[in-house]
């Protein structure tokens, strides 16, 4: 009988060492060392020799892509973040924090999709069946097809799935799912690991598309740990701010679509209502000739958006001035209030520093440069910033304006809302012809010029 033994393995990167330590060495996490036993001789006797191989190469013109095409859906915003659509045998893997709306989310997509293509399964292990169907009576759903389970047993999951055929399986959660044949407790790594690795096998064997939700740790990683990224084909967030109403479905990992995708929604009491047109929903609420204020145009993986940038500038009696984003990086602000003060003259040392941006949105892209600085600005010198005109573009530290991408998108959104005139860099050659017609193009190759014609005199 071979001897029992241990090692343990980190929770928050997988890392595995013989000897428990407080510290995991990769990723310098406390306290995250769990123990794992290791598989036994026995548990490895049923599986195959190098002798006895099912699968078989073949050529790529004998590969068939009969019945590949993918499950449209009326929700548009889902089917952008998807690249189209749900891809048959693809495992998807949904992330966002408790509450942000989730369950409510793949509910939704659970009934359209039965509706339409046929059978779904919907397997719970942390909500009963009834409180699933008084959720569905809540967002007045209507679906023959959609089949309800509670269940958290691995095994008892597959043989559901085997035995419904659905063309869709939604497993909330998988950190409750557990194989009975390991000792570890379920929501541990090897649970984990070894459950998204069956349902992987399954919907490459069977075509089902399986949609995993995973719980999301208080650093925002989806709990595991990254072990289930590596699987799956599909890793969705589901972002947003609890106390606004907009959801943002984010793509970080498609193999079917292009990455960084965004979806917007809207929480109400019917549940997640997909937001068609966001620039202006985002823009709905806007105070016109208010000084603080900036409209920047940012692009979401390929859909650009128009958001509104405020800042307020306050004199401070402390040493230290604060720097307060919400919505931006904090070092990309140190960054423009440095550039404000060297270059444009701008005294901020004495000032604190605020910026939000409307919406709950999360803007990383350098883009959005040109808005923060000159909403600023704007604030310092209590001018407002012109109502009719839209920013965007990246600031250098010489206080220079730099281009940046998808030039034509980003102008025709801008117009399609009813700006009159853009402000960019001037740095990058147009192409006059691609340029929405009614729309004024104003540049500049310093913060200087921007900040000069933005403000109103």
């Amino acid at each position: 009988m071979a001897k029992r033994q241990t090692q343990y393995v980190c929770q928050s990167c997988g890392r595995t060492t013989p000897a428990y330590m407080g510290r995991c060495p990769r990723c310098n996490e406390f306290d995250t060392m769990v123990e794992q036993v290791v598989e036994s001789e026995t548990a490895t006797k049923g599986r195959r020799s190098p002798g006895s191989l099912t699968s078989r190469p073949v050529r790529l013109h004998e590969v068939e892509t009969d019945g590949l095409d993918r499950l449209a859906l009326p929700v548009q915003e889902f089917s952008r973040v998807l690249g189209g659509g749900l891809v048959p045998g693809s495992l998807i893997l949904v992330g966002g924090d408790p509450g942000i709306g989730k369950s409510t989310l793949l509910l939704e997509i659970a009934g359209l999709a039965a509706n339409l293509h046929g059978p779904v399964l919907y397997v719970s292990g942390e909500e009963s069946a009834r409180q699933i169907k008084m959720r569905a009576e809540r967002l007045k759903m209507d679906a023959h097809d959609l089949f309800l389970v509670t269940e958290t047993n691995l095994r008892a999951i597959l043989d559901h799935i085997t035995e419904v055929r659905p063309i869709m399986a939604i497993i909330d959660s998988i950190q409750t799912t557990y194989d009975d044949s390991l000792n570890s407790s379920a929501g541990s790594v090897t649970q984990v690991r070894e459950s998204a690795s069956r349902f992987q096998e399954l919907a490459k064997q069977s075509g089902v598309v399986i949609v995993l939700v995973g719980h999301v740790t208080k650093e925002g990683a989806i709990a595991g740990p990254r072990v289930l990224e590596h699987i799956v084909d599909t890793v969705l967030y589901l972002e947003g701010d609890p106390f606004h109403r907009y959801r943002l479905l984010r793509s970080v990992k498609n193999r079917f679509g292009a990455t960084s995708e965004v979806g917007v929604f809207e929480m109400v009491e019917q549940g997640m209502v997909e937001v068609l047109n966001p620039s202006e929903a985002f823009l709905a609420e806007r105070q016109a000739n208010s000084p603080g204020s900036a409209i920047a145009v940012t692009l979401e993986g390929t859909r650009p958006l128009l958001v509104e940038v405020q800042a307020l500038a306050s004199a401070t009696t402390f040493t230290n001035p604060r720097r307060t984003p919400v919505g931006i990086d904090l070092n990309r602000l140190l960054l423009l209030t440095a550039v404000l003060t060297r270059r444009v003259h701008i005294p901020l040392h004495d000032k604190d520093v605020f910026v939000n941006v409307i919406g709950g949105l999360q803007i990383s892209e350098p883009a959005a440069d040109l808005g923060v600085a000159l909403a600023i600005a704007s604030s310092v010198k209590d001018r407002p910033v012109h109502a009719d005109m839209a920013f965007f573009g990246e600031v250098g530290l010489s206080g220079e304006l730099r281009a940046v991408s998808q030039l034509e998108p980003r102008l025709k959104e801008a117009a399609k809302l009813g700006f009159k005139r853009c402000l960019i860099p001037r740095t990058r050659q147009m192409n006059a012809a691609a340029m929405p017609p009614g729309l004024e193009i104003i540049t500049c190759r310093t913060l200087q010029e921007a900040v000069d014609l933005a403000l109103v005199r």
